[in-house]
């Protein structure tokens, strides 16, 4: 599969595909395809599977789309504005990715719910319980909020996230939570009780306009 990334605000994935190859979306996430692409819904490896996806904000059922013939195209776009992260995994190569961050991949690549080692930085992180859990071989493509700022962690070393800017983060990371020091820190400083904490060795990919966010600030403009 050869496959591109195109736009900048509101990108757009690529994907031109020989004869037997296919990728895998959510159902919906198709934007437009050529000719010769056979389409089948699935739960993509059984309804537990497909239960698993559901909880982590993806669909119950997968679209598989399969090339009939050589060089036909297939498009994936964005639904938010932000920056797509291609990533090509090798076999047991892990990625872990926040809900919904999920765009497309190639079929041989495995997503599968990954459940918080720590229950409090499922229940207060703000990242959210269970995250995705991205398994190769193949490349997969995510969606995510804004910008992204890669941070590469050494063994040991912490780094502080306010609440919802962790967007994905290799296996060897750890993630936890931290509460904001000082009783007028936490009424007036604005960051909330918590911050979200992460630890090396890996790979950090942080966001920096995560939805979440934006719809709390378009929600007191309304002044509702």
């Amino acid at each position: 599969m050869e496959a591109k990334i195109l736009g900048d605000s509101l990108p757009v994935v690529t994907c031109k595909l020989k004869k037997g190859e296919s990728v895998v979306t959510e159902t919906g996430g198709m934007s437009w395809m050529d000719e010769g692409i056979k389409m089948s819904t699935s739960t993509n490896g059984g309804i537990m599977k497909g239960l698993g996806r559901a909880l982590v904000g993806e669909s119950l059922f997968m679209n598989i789309y399969t090339a009939e013939k050589d060089d036909v195209e297939i498009a994936f776009s964005s639904s938010f504005p932000g920056k797509v992260l291609e990533f090509d995994l090798t076999e047991g190569e892990t990625i872990i990715a926040q809900k919904r961050a999920f765009l497309c991949a190639e079929s041989t690549v495995d997503i599968a719910m990954h459940f918080r080692k720590k229950l409090g930085a499922g229940f207060f992180g703000g990242e959210g319980f269970i995250m995705q859990k991205i398994t190769g071989p193949g490349k997969v493509y995510l969606e995510i909020d804004g910008e992204v700022i890669k941070k590469e962690l050494e063994a040991g070393e912490k780094l502080k996230v306010d609440n919802g800017y962790v967007a994905a983060m290799t296996s060897s990371v750890s993630l936890d939570i931290t509460t904001v020091p000082g009783l007028k820190n936490i009424v007036f400083g604005g960051e909330g009780l918590f911050l979200t904490t992460v630890e090396g060795p890996g790979t950090v990919y942080l966001q920096s306009m995560p939805i979440s966010k934006l719809a709390g600030m378009l929600y007191i403009g309304t002044g509702k």
